[in-house]
Order: C-alpha cells, then sequence, then structure tokens
C-alpha cells in the first residue's frame, strides 16, 4: 500500500464521465463471439432485452467503465464490465452462479485517486483496514480477516469480491458509505479480495486484467 495522495482533482465541469452524453459506450450481442443481433448504448438500460434481444451473449465495452446487472432495474449479481471484449458469459461472471445479464449503467470515475476504508463490524466498529491507490489480491496476506462488514469508500471507485485472486461475487464500492452488508446486497459480511475500478482517461496503459 501507498502513501495517502493528495485531494483529488475532479474533472471539469462538462467534461465529467458520470453526466449524460459523457464518455460511455457498450455493445451487447445476443449471441456468444460476438453475433447475431446486436444492441448499442451510451447510457443506462434497465432491460437491455426490451429491443429485439431476447438474451444477452457476448459483450464488447468500447469505453467505460460499466455495471451490469443479473435482473432487470440493476437488481441481482453485479458485474464490473471495464474496456474490452467478452465473447462469452463466464468472462464478466466471477462466480460463475449465473448467465444471465439483464441490466447494465455506468460507472462514475470520478477521481484518480483511491482509498477506502474497510471494517471489521457493521457501523463502522471493530477493526479497520486502509487501502490507499492499491489493489489487495488477499486482505489475509494483508493481515485483515475476511469479515468486513462495513466500508467507506472515500476516493475513487472499487469492487469487492467473495474469494481470495478477485473470484466470486463482485461488490462495487462507489464514493460513499455503506455501514451494513446488506447495504451491497450481500448475503453475508464476505469480502477476500479488493481492487479499484479504473479508466482508460485516468490510466492510460489500461485497465485491470485478471493475473
Amino acid at each position: 500500500m501507498t502513501e495517502p495522495q493528495s485531494p483529488p482533482e475532479l474533472m471539469a465541469a462538462g467534461e465529467h464521465l458520470g453526466e449524460r452524453g459523457g464518455n460511455y459506450k457498450i455493445t451487447i450481442f445476443e449471441l456468444e463471439n460476438f453475433q447475431g443481433k446486436k444492441r448499442e448504448l451510451t447510457e443506462e438500460s434497465p432491460n437491455v432485452t426490451e429491443e429485439a434481444l431476447e438474451k444477452v451473449g457476448s459483450i464488447q465495452v468500447e469505453s467505460g467503465p460499466w455495471l451490469g446487472f443479473e435482473r432487470q432495474a440493476f437488481c441481482g449479481e453485479q458485474f464490473v464490465l471495464e474496456k474490452g471484449a467478452y465473447p462469452r458469459w463466464d468472462s464478466w461472471s466471477n462466480s460463475h452462479s449465473s448467465d444471465s445479464l439483464m441490466s447494465v449503467r455506468p460507472l462514475l470515475i470520478d477521481s484518480h485517486d483511491h482509498k477506502i476504508h474497510l471494517f471489521e463490524n457493521a457501523g463502522y466498529n471493530g477493526r479497520k483496514m486502509e487501502i490507499v491507490d492499491d489493489d489487495v489480491p488477499s486482505l489475509w496476506a494483508h493481515g485483515f480477516q475476511d469479515r468486513v462488514a462495513s466500508i467507506k469508500a472515500l476516493n475513487g471507485t472499487w469492487v469487492g469480491y467473495e474469494y481470495p485472486g478477485y473470484r466470486g461475487r463482485q461488490y462495487v464500492f462507489e464514493r460513499g458509505e455503506y455501514q451494513h452488508w446488506n447495504e451491497w446486497d450481500a448475503s453475508q459480511p464476505q469480502i477476500q479480495s479488493v481492487r479499484r475500478v479504473r479508466d482508460q482517461q485516468w490510466h492510460k496503459h489500461g485497465c485491470f486484467e485478471t493475473p
């Protein structure tokens, strides 16, 4: 983990990636390997199959990142979709428990700095771990347990995983406070790895890739 950096420099007004008409584009294909009918999106869609698509078989993210959901209306398991190609459902699902993706929305990237606090107990109590501008494939290796019951995402956007090595269900933490694991739709307070969600605007050499 690196030392804390200076406060984040936010984008100038009108250039914010989270604003309507911002720098987001995703293409959804009905079949695997980018075949069949397709639909291009530049803003959120609570039902990606409402216009002629029966299902989602593959995805191409041209600019992003995006957040996909297992069910319509941004519900169910979450899938982080950074810039790149996803030829099959198991290329975007880390838990491999569902091949369904029914809604998507842009993920706000408001800063090149990242800082997050993980807490052992709900309400920001118990042991605390601070992560600054780093990816942590194993909380155990950094002397922290796998129980994470509340979180403060102070800068940047993060994704936590059930298991070490960025495996299992994904939980996205945009800047804000999460005082109980129910607030990130988890069934139990278990997170064993955490990484930053990054974007080509801030990181010119590309985004995260699975080891």
